[in-house]
């Protein structure tokens, strides 16, 4: 899908390439969102900003990296930004109980429907608390876990997404590995 001139048309605005963007492009950008945010409406919204990005962007795409790698990261790199800033209303909505403001926290919110197509678990709770706990990953654990773990990447693909060299990605993945299963064995213990 990748061509010179696809990507030629991409750049002139043409309408024909935005059609094959979208089809091309749609289902792995959605896919890469929802494992970020486990919500279909927040991962669907997301997706748009995504296009969007790369409507806006693809002026700037210099071909130092394939187009799939380009619009992935700007997938990773959105749906971080969704978190970041749905954490930080959290944290507002938090201060503002403390201090007696009127602001409600619906943290039921956040995971109301599993739909990823990559993973097929049993029950919605263990999905659940397997992204809760992907979740209090720290962010570049998190990235590559889900890139590799969720997305089935390779790790030259990660790497050149994330832009860190293939052992730093073995470092994360190992790193990440391990506090899931701290994170997981807690989650559990706490449960019986």
């Amino acid at each position: 899908m990748e061509d010179k001139q696809f990507i030629e048309d991409l750049k002139n605005q043409r309408q024909s390439a935005y059609g094959r963007l979208l089809d091309g492009y749609q289902t792995k950008v959605f896919n890469t969102c929802i494992s970020f945010v486990p919500n279909k409406e927040d991962a669907e919204d997301i997706a748009q900003e995504v296009f969007v990005e790369v409507y806006n962007s693809i002026g700037k795409f210099k071909g130092n990296s394939k187009l799939s790698t380009w619009i992935y990261r700007i997938s990773v790199n959105k749906s971080l930004e969704f978190i970041r800033k749905k954490n930080a209303k959290k944290r507002f909505g938090f201060i503002q109980s403390i201090t007696g403001g009127d602001i409600p926290i619906d943290k039921s919110s956040y995971f109301t429907e599993f739909k990823h197509p990559g993973i097929q678990l049993e029950n919605k709770e263990r999905t659940e608390t397997l992204f809760n706990a992907i979740n209090k990953l720290p962010e570049g654990q998190k990235v590559v876990f889900t890139l590799h773990k969720i997305e089935g990447l390779s790790y030259k693909e990660v790497s050149e997404i994330t832009e860190k060299s293939v052992s730093s990605i073995e470092s994360l993945l190992f790193r990440a590995r391990r506090n899931l299963q701290k994170i997981l064995t807690v989650y559990y213990k706490n449960e019986l």
